[in-house]
């Protein structure tokens, strides 16, 4: 079991279970899944930047993506529908904590003059989405090899109801929010 997994089960739920009142242990919000969303606009020009970018999403999640396609077309951007323009990972159970565990002590204090994550980025139904400007913060990536800088979304889904609820478990999970 992963460090932040048993810290979950061992701290943040009686915690919560405290804190909310919850009469049942599974009435605590979980963690549901983490999607990792990396968008390469240029890829209808020039095919291996989508591939290089699967293989910078390779390394960064340990998991194959799968490759999105443009859901309609738009002639301004040159973009068919059908067209492959992105990739996107789904993490669950072990590989999700292990990730967010990561993410949580190295990723995140990677990026430069950092003093936290906005609190404002939850969706209302207890999902938060943070975006990354370039993928350098990753370790993983060996930046001599990289032929662009790429932004990439993560979002974390979670089974609260609430923004508030979803707000302290991040935060007692140790996620670096903003006060």
């Amino acid at each position: 079991m992963n460090r932040l997994h048993k810290k979950f089960k061992e701290e943040v739920i009686p915690e919560m279970m405290k804190q909310f009142e919850y009469k049942n242990v599974n009435q605590v919000p979980k963690l549901a899944k983490i999607s990792l969303n990396m968008s390469v606009g240029e890829a209808t020009e020039n095919k291996a930047l989508l591939d290089n970018a699967v293989k910078e999403m390779i390394q960064i999640s340990g998991r194959k993506p799968i490759i999105t396609k443009a859901k309609k077309s738009i002639s301004n951007f040159k973009l068919r529908e059908g067209m492959p323009i992105g990739c996107k990972v789904t993490l669950r159970r072990e590989i999700m904590y292990e990730f967010l565990d990561r993410l949580i002590s190295i990723y995140i204090p990677r990026v430069r003059d950092f003093r936290g994550v906005s609190p404002k980025s939850f969706d209302g139904r207890g999902n938060y989405t943070l975006g990354i400007k370039e993928q350098t913060i990753f370790p993983e990536i060996d930046y001599d090899n990289i032929d662009a800088l790429r932004g990439l979304g993560i979002s974390i889904i979670t089974t609260a109801e609430t923004d508030d609820e979803a707000r302290e478990l991040l935060r007692k999970l140790g996620y670096p929010l903003k006060k």
